[in-house]
């Protein structure tokens, strides 16, 4: 196996609304998104894969999706989302057609990308703001991280397995993680649960493995850790995740970084032309 690693960038909670609306009267969301995209057509080397995970639009229409289509047309690099509690299965499943795991219901799936499996789960839950994995979802993870034991796996969904310390948040996160972690224990290729639904970066661990947070492109969650606030959001810089994962050994080693969107002085060297350290 080659020693070049595979790049799969994560971006989230994108939020994209009818063209000209700004979210909460105040974030427009779209120029976010094409700020985004540049950033990760910039990024060198260019990631594989790219997962959205979740609230790709904000009210759910069928002009919302043809809108965000159009602002990620120009992603030069394969994609695949999956669904939050802003988003409608069917209305996905009809602007990104994939081979899904199921013919109705949840829209799971599996991508190879190298040496890794993406493993997309649906956390969303019709018309509710939390997050609950289907029997079906439970079902086929289980049974598709039985398969292919030497490849490492990575697992996406919107709504994250533990709570953050942000109580309005934590009121509509993964209702049944318990079962989560129960199936991710019994496989130990798994190496990653990658998440979105609170727009700021977070870092903990489930069944014994790292637990990520995607940040937003576009606002991020109030981090009111004493409820001193109504729940609220603030405009704070925006990045995305890159998780580089490494053949090696057994499974590798997977390394998540925070990528900032925008334009930054540098990079500038650490040593002058005599290779003394300036």
């Amino acid at each position: 196996m080659s020693s070049k690693p595979v790049l799969i960038a994560q971006i989230s909670d994108l939020h994209i609304k009818l063209p000209g609306a700004l979210a909460y009267g105040r974030v427009d969301t779209a120029k976010a998104l094409d700020r985004c995209v540049a950033a990760l057509n910039a990024f060198e080397p260019a990631p594989d894969f790219v997962v959205i995970s979740g609230d790709l639009v904000d009210t759910a229409t069928a002009e919302e999706y043809d809108h965000l289509k159009r602002l990620l047309a120009p992603l030069r690099l394969p994609f695949a989302g999956i669904p939050g509690n802003h988003d409608s299965r069917e209305l996905m499943r009809a602007a990104f057609p994939a081979a899904f795991a199921h013919a109705t219901g949840p829209l799971d799936q599996k991508i190879e990308v190298g040496g890794l499996d993406l493993l997309l789960l649906d956390s969303s839950v019709p018309g509710k703001p939390h997050g609950m994995l289907e029997t079906s979802t439970l079902q086929w993870l289980d049974a598709t991280l039985a398969t292919a034991m030497d490849r490492p796996a990575l697992i996406f969904l919107h709504h994250p397995p533990f709570k953050g310390g942000i109580s309005h948040m934590d009121q509509q996160d993964l209702f049944n993680a318990d079962e989560l972690a129960r199936i991710v224990r019994s496989h130990p290729r798994t190496q990653l649960i990658a998440c979105g639904h609170v727009h700021r970066a977070m870092l903990t661990t489930c069944a014994g493995i790292p637990v990520t947070i995607c940040p937003a492109p576009n606002h991020a969650v109030d981090l009111d850790l004493a409820r001193l606030r109504e729940p609220s959001f603030r405009v704070e810089p925006p990045a995305f995740h890159l998780h580089a994962w490494f053949p090696g050994q057994r499974f590798g080693q997977l390394v998540t970084h925070q990528v900032p969107i925008g334009q930054f002085d540098g990079p500038h060297p650490f040593f002058g032309p005599d290779g003394k350290l300036l």
